[in-house]
């Protein structure tokens, strides 16, 4: 039976494919190799500094999380009003691509920089927001400040001449790596999902095959289209947590979402949803506790961008109904 593909698995197909040209001529065009005999970036010089996972066990960096293992690691505080919850979510996408070898073969994990506030009982509440499990292969620890400090140098994740004050204002880049090869790549969190799960599960992993990152899948894609601005902003920015339809994810569905709110609450709570919350607009509140107390993020968006995702939005819905 000859296989039907819809406009939007075309689209994402092919995005992949093209996505994955760029990351493969970032990788030197192939697989990534064995680091030499004698790498450093080994237990020399990784610390192995103690940390408390969100059951309050404690853990060893080196031993007990990185060595022999591919990971992916970043940087949070759970009160970020700004990208943190954005970059949880868009790196929920790549868990979810590669559920099946999680805690297996590949782990994430997310270290707070802030362990005065994010306790483990308060990172456990973080993490089930985001509906990941304890037993996942996602870890979110804490330690102390001297110590993520000093592992955010390490991986190249610490901003030179910012205040650590000014939390705000922390690394948003996350790294991915086999310690036992010595490899080590920066990415960013709002990257292809695809591409992030075919890094970790493919080209780390030294070629091993998973159903959901096999690049066999993509074959026969199509050429991408041309993306709107508002289009693109919303893939990259919003679609990790809202669907265009009805379906809820971590956040709304945001069908006939123009109709349903009034355009000057919607321009604002896009713009500035930090602002109406802590203003206690009844509306943000009521979402900000329907879903789990996961934080409308404030993405820094223009007023350009925000008049782009409303167009788009409307348009989506206009083409739904």
């Amino acid at each position: 039976m000859m296989k039907t593909h819809c406009p939007v698995d075309c689209w994402r197909t092919s995005f992949f494919c093209i996505v994955f040209i760029g990351a493969m001529s970032i990788l030197g065009g192939r697989p990534a190799l064995a680091a030499p005999k004698g790498s450093p970036w080994g237990e020399s010089y990784f610390p192995n500094v103690e940390l408390v996972n969100q059951d309050g066990k404690t853990v060893r960096f080196y031993d007990d999380l990185i060595k022999d293992k591919v990971v992916a690691i970043n940087f949070i505080y759970t009160h970020c009003g700004d990208v943190c919850p954005a970059e949880t979510a868009s790196l929920r996408q790549v868990y979810k691509l590669l559920a099946d070898r999680m805690g297996k073969d590949i782990f994430f994990y997310s270290i707070s920089i802030d362990p005065e506030h994010d306790t483990p009982k308060v990172l456990k509440e973080y993490a089930e927001r985001f509906r990941i499990k304890s037993d996942s292969g996602w870890s979110f620890l804490t330690g102390s400040k001297a110590d993520t400090t000093l592992l955010r140098k390490k991986l190249g994740l610490f901003r030179d001449g910012v205040e650590a004050s000014k939390l705000g204002e922390h690394n948003t880049s996350f790294r991915l790596g086999n310690e036992g090869t010595g490899q080590w790549i920066k990415r960013s969190a709002f990257d292809e999902p695809k591409v992030l799960a075919w890094l970790l599960g493919r080209s780390l992993s030294h070629g091993k095959t998973d159903q959901k990152t096999d690049l066999a899948t993509y074959a026969g894609a199509e050429k991408i289209p041309k993306l709107s601005k508002g289009e693109e902003l919303f893939r990259s920015r919003c679609d990790s947590c809202h669907s265009l339809g009805n379906a809820d994810g971590l956040g709304p569905g945001l069908l006939n979402v123009t109709h349903r709110r009034d355009r000057a609450w919607l321009t604002r709570w896009l713009k500035t949803p930090d602002q109406l919350l802590a203003e206690k607009d009844p509306i943000a509140l009521d979402l900000y506790n329907r879903y789990k107390k996961v934080v409308m993020p404030n993405l820094r968006l223009s007023d350009a961008d925000v008049e782009a995702l409303i167009a788009y939005m409307e348009a989506s819905s206009k083409s739904a109904r």
